[in-house]
Parts: structure tokens; sequence; C-alpha cells
């Protein structure tokens, strides 16, 4: 079983609190997620007054990592999915009855 993010440190529980509120950037052709959009990480760290903001940059980093993996191998296998499932949509004869 995973453990909870409550179980984490507290400055990897601000990292993904910050994460979180990061707005995310997909590519518009391919449909892949090429992570977050830092340009609001500043005020963020400002606004929730974060002392420790090279150790929980240091974790968002880590935490953006794991999910765009994650993310870009799940649409990688719908695409592959997709794709078999347009090679093989033609007629199977041996499913016609006679």
């Amino acid at each position: 079983m995973p453990p909870e993010r409550g179980n984490y440190p507290y400055e990897v529980q601000v990292a993904f609190f910050i994460h979180d509120l990061l707005p995310d950037r997909w590519d518009g052709m391919s449909g892949s997620y090429m992570g977050k959009d830092y340009s609001a990480l500043q005020v963020l760290l400002d606004t929730y007054e974060v002392e420790e903001r090279q150790q929980v940059c240091l974790f968002i980093k880590h935490i953006e990592a794991r999910k765009m993996n994650s993310i870009n191998d799940k649409i990688s296998k719908k695409q592959k999915a997709s794709e078999q499932k347009a090679k093989g949509g033609g007629i199977n004869s041996a499913n016609i009855q006679r």
C-alpha cells in the first residue's frame, strides 16, 4: 500500500500542495503531458511563506517527473490500443454466419 501524503515530511507535503496548484502544460498536437508551468511558482512560494524553498522545489520536480512518466505511459498505451483496434477493425470472415 503506498504511503499517504500525510505520512511524508512537512516539506514533501508542501511540495505536493504547491505541485497541485501549478497549472499543467499539454502538447496540442500529440496530446502529450509536458509537465507543470512554473511561472506561478514564485508567487505560490511567497503566498504560502515556504521557508525551505530549495528542498520544496526539488521535491516538486521529483513529483512532476514521476507524474509525467505515468501520464505519458497511459497516453502511449491508449494510442497503441487504438492503433491495434484500427488495424484489426476489418471483417473477420470466420465470424460471418453462412
